[in-house]
């Protein structure tokens, strides 16, 4: 049975779990266009997530996913944090608001506890995804004898290999051109290799499907990362711009306004790529001191751009986007699939 089958979607096109950006709404448009609609909800609070797992429920009849993130929690390095604060007390000074004094763990990670495990297997969505690590084996056990599609990011050979080991039942291969937070296991190995370089190496070694992630914003892209080994393809930054997605005014404006991106990990603590804006230009400096552990840093960021917002600078904003941003069309989800449809039967 092909991957298409099993998931019981139309088109090997999949909408990226983007916390934050990700609605219902989103998530139901793509899933009743024949793709494999997706909640990231990996920032959200157990009943926050059900809501939304119900809503998409009611919204559409057909397959989606949703997302968790498994990172390893680490015990806030205090010497770390103090020094970060104190780097970026400047900024909250020029907005006249106290720096925090302390930083908190705004992000539970799916390892510490099986409140969204028993949550997936209560609402029993066709399939799980995972970002920065790998479930515990009992989760992924009582995930498959739920019958639940198990998914897993992974940036290198060495992540996909132990996600395969484990038994999850399909590799995300997320290339160093994805928006937002790739799926690295470690911090400190980043193999930043190329979407399609990935694609390959994954499909030469792995015997698990492998969806491919990361820059991929047109029909033709796609059929070029089914052509290397995908199965399916999938996209974020595409879809950010659709009215039934969660940006803002300001992040929908950047995306058009100033389509650069680079990767920073002085928002969240861990590397992400975004539009270029203040935390590229001013805060990333060469003598910038190292940041604290995530997601404790994400806290001090949400803190400083909501300051910010409130005096009307949007340059602190978590604008994600992928290095392709600048062939992103204004269409609504609905239109984009079938765009992306009818482009990549063209490619063919």
């Amino acid at each position: 049975m092909s991957l298409l089958e099993q998931l019981e979607i139309k088109h090997p096109i999949f909408l990226a779990p983007m916390a934050g950006v990700s609605t219902p709404t989103l998530a139901a448009e793509v899933s009743n266009q024949g793709g494999l609609g997706s909640l990231g909800l990996g920032a959200s609070s157990v009943n926050s997530a059900r809501e939304q797992i119900l809503a998409t429920q009611a919204l559409t009849d057909h397959s989606f996913q949703v997302n968790f993130f498994c990172h390893q929690s680490q015990v806030l390095d205090q010497a770390i944090a103090a020094q970060w604060i104190e780097y970026l007390s400047p900024q909250f000074s020029r907005l006249h608001v106290p720096a925090p004094q302390q930083l908190e763990c705004i992000y539970p990670s799916f390892l510490d506890n099986d409140d969204f495990l028993n949550l997936v297997l209560e609402t029993r969505p066709k399939a799980v995804s995972f970002h920065f690590g790998i479930p515990h084996p009992y989760q992924i056990t009582a995930l498959k004898a739920a019958g639940i599609i198990t998914m897993v990011s992974a940036t290198n050979l060495p992540e996909a290999l132990a996600i395969e080991a484990a038994g999850i039942d399909v590799v995300i291969a997320q290339g160093i051109e994805a928006g937002g937070h790739r799926g690295i296991f470690n911090q400190s190995i980043d193999g930043a290799i190329q979407t399609s370089d990935l694609v390959q190496l994954l499909s030469q070694h792995c015997h698990i499907p492998v969806i491919a992630a990361g820059g991929i914003m047109t029909g033709q892209q796609a059929y070029l990362m089914l052509q290397l080994g995908a199965q399916a393809v999938q996209l974020g930054t595409a879809f950010v711009q659709c009215k039934s997605s969660n940006a803002n005014a300001a992040y929908r404006k950047a995306l058009l306004d100033t389509p650069v991106t680079q990767i920073t990990d002085s928002i969240s603590g861990r590397p992400a790529r975004g539009l270029v804006n203040t935390w590229h230009t001013e805060i990333d400096q060469p003598n910038r001191p190292a940041v604290p552990a995530y997601p404790y840093t994400y806290d001090l960021a949400k803190q400083l751009n909501a300051a910010a917002n409130k005096h009307g600078d949007y340059g602190y904003g978590a604008f994600w986007a992928g290095s392709n941003v600048a062939q992103i069309r204004e269409l609504e989800a609905a239109d984009l699939i079938n765009q992306l449809v009818l482009e990549l039967s063209q490619a063919q």
